[in-house]
């Protein structure tokens, strides 16, 4: 018998259906007419044992006891499915194969993995574990998946980063929770404090953004800008300061004094001017990559201000229940070659519910290969596209739709020509000063044509730093041509503070985590493993500070609590600051690539969080003092809350 266990019923199901019929139901399985059966996991069946299951000293929380670091792991089934993992233990005795179907991500590689290990399968039957991979859980392409079965084995790396992590965030959370939630007691914080690799850290940016916010002084700065006529037409170009204006200038090259500003509007008015130097380039700009799910995070929270969470939600109920798109939960924003041959049946789905996606474009060309055709880029998993199902859009949410047709227009794109465009750079001497001005035309716009009825998706979408150039249209020019400088213009402005995050801007800082990291060694380690949480954890983080009263919300931004500010301005900075996850993410990446030992990970990180500990213990927390806790449980006094959460709460997740 082979049995097959799915990550969860739904996709358990769609296994199920292309197996030889008739079924036979049983309760947490469903068996082929051939012998073969299906069985699932309902998420994790299994979680990393509390400390008391180590020692019964654990269960009272006392810093003596600290750090606490499991000589042998123990893993303990979950409660609420602990019957699932007895139909397993049967199904796993009677079958003489068994595949993976875990979802196409390392969480889901060691989810069934774990669950395989638990039940103690080994030997010969151990080593012949197939994987099976899938994507869409549309029939055809489950049935494509079965055929493209592999070695459970070429995933093993796969298993183990997931695992490392899993242990690393325990031993993280739960020692640095437990020390600071002692400590804030003894300063009359009546909570528990939360602290996790990647939560904290993410908690740490909001904090500082909100206080840099806070502590900003504007100031004002100068432009000058040159009104110019050929005789026939006008236009403007912008003040170049030189090398000498460096003393008056602020680090990004601001003018911060007036009166040179001023001098260059008196020195140019009424003045002649002559083409320095003039550059004309043809451009071309390939269309945007399908989604990740990060990126459609962002986009969708720009677009739709949508919540992280709410992407999510939204995917996997286009994945689940309406099968209209891939896997979501995907960290990829590239498709394998060998997906290109069913494109004329994904653009035929996409067309026949959302023809309007093409209302100002020509029909896509279904032989384009874009870039996003890689397989050097795909592994267990590709970027998020529609499957050949066709949409009925009446059975769908106005969300649903909405994010549907952002997916499908992304996936279009690919199959439409590059956009291209002419730059013009033009510099203009005016009495020994250098001028600027820049221009766009369009040549053609090719994908950016699916983008003309909604620009301000294509703001979100498209855009890029070449793209910001100067919109205005410049009169025909030649390099020595005489102007006339008819009047200079000073602009008074002022510096801007920067932006509270929104959600678009805090998932692109989790993403993007590089910039925000201080080390210039670290940034260069992350240079290809940027980022921090991964695809699957990202929305979950943001929303459990929300939920632990680190976080709120004022409109669109996010900003911290008094909670939150306290905590973070009572921890180490290393806890607070994004360079230890940072590199915690590369060294997973690097076991996920067998570039690195599960051991050269797990070993440095005890070293590592002894000290940590040891310096809570030397610590008072008190940027806590006065401040009040949240109160974690409606219907009970404060003390007896008090009570269950410092006694009972679990270990903190990432």
């Amino acid at each position: 018998m082979k049995l097959y266990i799915a990550e969860k019923p739904s996709l358990g199901r769609a296994i199920a259906d292309v197996l030889p019929k008739p079924h036979k139901k049983g309760d947490g399985f469903i068996t082929a007419a051939n012998g073969d059966c299906v069985s699932w996991c309902i998420g994790h069946l299994l979680e990393q044992a509390e400390p008391d299951a180590y020692d019964a000293a654990y269960k009272s929380w006392k810093l003596e006891h600290l750090p606490i670091i499991p000589q042998a792991w123990q893993l303990k089934p979950k409660t609420k499915t602990r019957s699932q993992l007895t139909v397993l233990r049967k199904l796993v005795k009677q079958s003489s194969q068994i595949i993976n179907a875990g979802d196409p991500d390392r969480e889901g590689q060691l989810l069934v993995d774990e669950v395989i290990s638990y039940l103690g399968v080994k030997g010969d039957k151990l080593s012949q574990v197939q994987r099976l991979l899938i994507s869409d859980l549309n029939p055809q392409a489950v049935r494509r998946a079965l055929g493209q079965l592999r070695s459970n084995r070429e995933f093993i790396p796969l298993s183990t980063s997931a695992l490392a992590r899993s242990r690393a965030d325990w031993l993280y959370g739960m020692n640095m929770t437990r020390a600071y939630t002692i400590q804030g007691k003894k300063v009359g914080y009546e909570g528990v404090l939360s602290v996790g690799r990647v939560q904290t850290p993410l908690l740490g940016l909001v904090v500082r953004r909100d206080e840099e916010i806070a502590q900003f002084q504007p100031k004002p700065f100068y432009e000058v800008l040159a009104h110019l006529s050929t005789g026939a037409q006008t236009f403007t170009a912008k003040w170049k300061p030189s090398e000498a204006c460096a003393p008056y200038q602020d680090e990004e090259g601001r003018v911060l004094a007036k009166g040179l500003a001023q001098n260059v509007v008196s020195r140019i008015n009424d003045k002649p001017a002559v083409v320095s130097t003039l550059v004309a380039k043809d451009k071309r700009q390939n269309p945007p990559l399908p989604y990740s799910l990060s990126s459609l995070q962002i986009d969708a929270a720009k677009r739709f201000g949508f919540s992280a969470k709410a992407v999510l939600d939204i995917c996997q109920s286009l994945y689940e229940k309406h099968k209209l798109i891939t896997y979501p939960r995907s960290d990829s924003r590239h498709l394998p070659k060998e997906q290109h041959q069913f494109a004329p049946q994904v653009l035929s789905a996409i067309l026949s519910s959302s023809a309007s996606l093409i209302n100002d474009a020509p029909q896509p060309n279904a032989k384009k290969q874009s870039k996003a055709w890689d397989d050097s880029k795909v592994d267990a998993h590709h970027a998020i596209i529609p499957t050949e199902k066709t949409a009925n859009l009446a059975s769908l949410s106005a969300d649903e739709v909405k994010l549907y047709q952002h997916i499908a227009r992304q996936y279009l794109a690919q199959f439409y020509e590059v956009y291209l465009y002419a730059e013009t750079t033009v510099e203009i001497t005016i009495e020994g000063g250098l001028f600027i001005a820049k221009a766009k035309q369009n040549k053609s716009l090719g994908w950016k044509a699916l983008y003309q009825s909604n620009k301000a998706s294509s703001k979100s979408v498209t855009d890029t730093d070449e793209e910001t150039a100067a919109e205005q249209q410049l009169p025909p020019l030649t390099q020595g041509q005489r102007l006339h400088c008819e009047r200079g213009e000073l602009l008074e402005k002022m510096t801007q503070a920067p932006k509270h995050f929104t959600d678009a801007t805090l998932l692109g800082a989790m993403t993007g985590i590089a910039k925000f990291v201080s080390s210039a060694e670290i940034k260069k380690i992350l240079k290809d493993t940027d980022g921090i949480g991964t695809e699957a954890t990202r929305a979950g983080i943001i929303e459990l500070l929300f939920k632990r009263g680190y976080l709120a919300r004022q409109g669109k931004s996010i900003i911290a609590t008094d909670v939150g500010k306290g905590l973070v301005h009572s921890l180490p900075l290393s806890a607070t600051t994004p360079d230890m996850t940072a590199l915690w993410e590369s060294s997973l990446e690097s076991i996920c690539q067998k570039k690195m030992k599960y051991h050269s990970f797990i070993d440095p990180l005890c070293e590592q969080l002894s000290g940590l500990i040891t310096q809570a213990k030397n610590t008072l927390p008190t940027a806590l003092q006065g401040v009040k806790a949240k109160p974690r449980t409606k219907g009970k006094s404060f003390a007896k809350r008090k009570k269950t959460t410092y006694k009972k709460a679990k270990p903190a997740k990432a």
